[in-house]
């Protein structure tokens, strides 16, 4: 008998066997349909086989793929997933996998037509054909859907087409491996930089690099002409990077710097069949760039050559539900593996990669200077006590507003906080906006004249009266990015202002209008929550007013001080980009904060390693190994009894529990959320009591009643 041993997309710890003698064609890394308890589920083959413990088998429904739709190093990268965080292999394919694949559709039925000119000397009257013609001479080829989501209109596209101007093919060719780059004009390295491409040009082998660099030092510049050797020899590149919001501008800066070298996207805004084109032209090697966000990890190189993490710190790198990986970590073992190199950019890196850097298990590459400009943008505490607000602004923040909008400057507004204020309250009987199903309130729109929680997602108009005393008097408390703008559109009438964040860019192509309005360097002020702060280049911002700092400063979370850190330094990091040192108020009641007297004075660099050597103290994660078992239930009783028999009666040495605890906010859409924190000396440890605490859970009846979760070095304990 052949029997194939299949993975499948249930939430069960183990594998199924199936005969496949009627496919002798079956091989590893093959999609199958089969039959399971009553329904058609398609699987993956993970190993082939000629003995099975059970002794009744069924046969495959159906084989997909004549050859493996996954190769033996991506099936070795899932696999490993699966292992380090304890999560079903059935289930992490299915993570892994783009949707059109776990669907069982052809990969090649779905192909998407790219465009290209027809010539390099082109000329028309109108002006999107012509910003479209702009575009794919700086861009080259680019996929149909990209372009309609930069905001070119389909009339627009083929109004060239018709004058063949422009077409359209569909090609997975590597031929780009046979011509050499043709690069786009590049600036002269300074000192630092020159040294860091020194060094990671040497690397014929893994290493892993982590690029520490100030906001504004160049280092994109760096991962640009590293990637030059990586191409030359034929090998393909991938570049992660933390959010949608950067692809289109970072895809834009690569593809004018690699003029004939095809570049693709990978973000959950494409949609499911422009994920599986850029999945297949990574496969064929007819894609040498795939710049996408975390879950590009698993993108089917052909012959991969390097992997940069950009903003390596950034929390979104982390999946929070199903899988729970951490895509810089899964890059780290995808590199080693392939023994490629691996950079790791951030101008504040997160302390677990700073402390191996100090450790010289990754090499660290400094950048201290500014690429533009020799002076470093000037820190202000500005003192909230005893100072007249307006919607969170302090008078102070509004005098240094007006200067710079009167010397034809850009001013970015930061409150990471959207909606017009967190909730609404009644003057007379103190009733509160809460959300029904959440401990927590609900957020006032005032544009949509709605309350909104942000953690379930219930909707509700605003009542015209209070619904516990009928008083008219419902007044709104706190300030978010939609109360700001108004305030300053009233405050400055003739400034233009633009409102970065999740509610303002919900339709497909407003972000990319919106970063290009902002482009265009008149005067303006951006007000926006931290979609605003990450990696974007505003040339003509100035002055950076961050708001409500005080936010991070107590928390019930252990990182927490050192994500504030991060996020000031990177929202600073706006400003000052056009050769002239910007300025950065934070607004705060805690001036004295011995945290922001160091992040003002010293900058993250010192506030980081100060950071650290307070973790070793206490011997909080890098120092110590950190995994989190949640569960929710609609019944409390519930929630606690599966919690509590997970705890035993002598524990394993070098292993400690805390809780159960209630989640800080303990409920959300109706259901109890508490914790079970587990916490052990070394990872091997650690992972040989999740292994037999997990064999336990399955077993456990009371399982059955809660939604439970185990996630594997937490970033943030929510």
């Amino acid at each position: 008998m052949t029997i194939a041993e299949i993975a499948l997309n249930v939430p069960l710890y183990r594998n199924f066997d199936y005969l496949v003698d009627e496919h002798p064609q079956a091989q590893i890394g093959a999609r199958v349909s089969v039959s399971f308890s009553g329904r058609t589920l398609i699987g993956i083959i993970v190993a082939i086989k000629s003995h099975s413990e059970f002794k009744k088998l069924k046969s495959i429904t159906k084989l997909l793929d004549s050859s493996p739709i996954i190769s033996a190093q991506l099936l070795d990268l899932i696999k490993f997933s699966s292992q380090y965080y304890h999560y079903p292999l059935g289930e992490s394919f299915h993570v892994a996998l783009p949707n059109l694949l776990n669907k069982g559709k052809d990969p090649d039925d779905c192909a998407i037509p790219l465009l290209r000119l027809t010539s390099t000397d082109i000329k028309v009257t109108g002006k999107k054909q012509q910003q479209l013609i702009s575009h794919l001479h700086d861009s080259g080829t680019t996929p149909l859907t990209e372009l309609k989501a930069l905001g070119f209109s389909s009339q627009t596209i083929s109004s060239l087409e018709k004058k063949a101007l422009i077409e359209q093919i569909i090609d997975y060719s590597d031929a780009w491996q046979q011509s050499a780059p043709s690069y786009g004009d590049k600036p002269i390295l300074h000192d630092e930089q020159a040294v860091a491409l020194a060094a990671i040009n040497q690397t014929d082998d893994y290493r892993c690099f982590l690029l520490e660099g100030i906001t504004g030092s160049g280092k994109t510049e760096v991962y640009l002409q590293a990637l030059e050797k990586v191409l030359e020899l034929g090998k393909q590149a991938l570049i992660l990077v933390p959010e949608i919001g950067l692809t289109p501008q970072t895809v834009n800066r690569f593809r004018r710097r690699f003029k004939n070298i095809p570049i693709m996207l990978w973000h959950s805004a494409l949609t499911d069949s422009e994920r599986l084109q850029t999945w297949r032209h990574c496969e064929t090697g007819s894609c040498a760039i795939v710049i996408g966000t975390r879950s590009s990890i698993f993108m089917p190189f052909k012959k991969l050559g390097m992997i940069i993490v950009d903003e390596e710190h950034d929390a979104s790198f982390k999946q929070q539900d199903s899988l729970r990986y951490h895509a810089r970590d899964l890059a780290s073992y995808r590199a080693a593996k392939l023994r490629i190199p691996l950079i790791l950019g951030s101008a504040t890196p997160a302390l677990e990669t700073l402390s191996k850097a100090l450790q010289d298990k990754y090499q660290l590459l400094t950048l201290s200077k500014r690429a533009q400009t020799q002076q470093s943008n000037q820190f202000m505490l500005v003192d909230m006590k005893a100072q007249p607000e307006q919607s969170g602004l302090a008078k102070t923040s509004l005098e240094y507003i007006e200067r710079e909008l009167k010397r034809n400057k850009q001013v970015m507004v930061f409150l990471n906080r959207r909606g017009f204020s967190p909730t609404l309250i009644c003057h007379e009987c103190a009733w509160v906006s809460e959300c029904h199903r959440c401990s927590t309130s609900a957020t006032y729109h005032k544009r949509l004249h709605s309350l909104i929680c942000h953690h379930c997602g219930e909707h509700n108009l605003v009542p015209p009266q209070c619904p516990n005393c009928g008083s008219t008097q419902i007044i709104p408390v706190g300030k978010g990015t939609e109360q700001l703008e108004e305030f300053l559109s009233e405050y400055f009438p003739d400034t233009p202002i633009t409102r970065i964040d999740r509610d303002s860019t919900r339709k497909k192509g407003s972000l990319e209008e919106a970063l290009n309005e902002i482009n265009l360097g008149t005067s303006r002020i951006l007000v926006g929550t931290q979609m605003l702060a990450k990696g974007h280049h505003f040339s003509e911002v100035s002055l950076v007013v961050i708001i409500d700092v005080d936010a991070g400063l107590y928390s019930y979370d252990f990182r927490a001080t050192e994500h504030l850190a991060q996020l000031a330094t990177q929202v600073a990091g706006r400003a000052g980009r056009s050769g002239e040192a910007g300025t950065v108020l934070l607004q705060t009641h805690f001036p004295e904060h011995p945290l922001l007297q160091d992040l003002v004075n010293n900058g993250y660099q010192d506030f980081a390693r100060y950071a650290l050597s307070e973790r070793q103290e206490t011997q909080l994660p890098p120092f110590s190994f950190l995994s989190v078992v949640r569960a929710e239930a609609h019944n409390l009783d519930d929630v606690l009894n599966f919690l509590n028999n997970l705890i035993p009666v002598e524990l394993p040495h070098g292993i400690q529990l805390l809780g159960p605890i209630p989640a800080p906010l303990e409920r959300v859409a109706g259901k109890y959320r508490y914790q079970l924190h587990i916490q052990a000396d070394n990872r091997t440890q650690l992972h040989n009591y999740l292994g037999q605490l997990v064999d336990y859970i399955t077993q456990l009846k009371v399982s059955n009643k809660v939604r439970w979760n185990l996630d594997i070095d937490p970033i943030n304990l929510t």
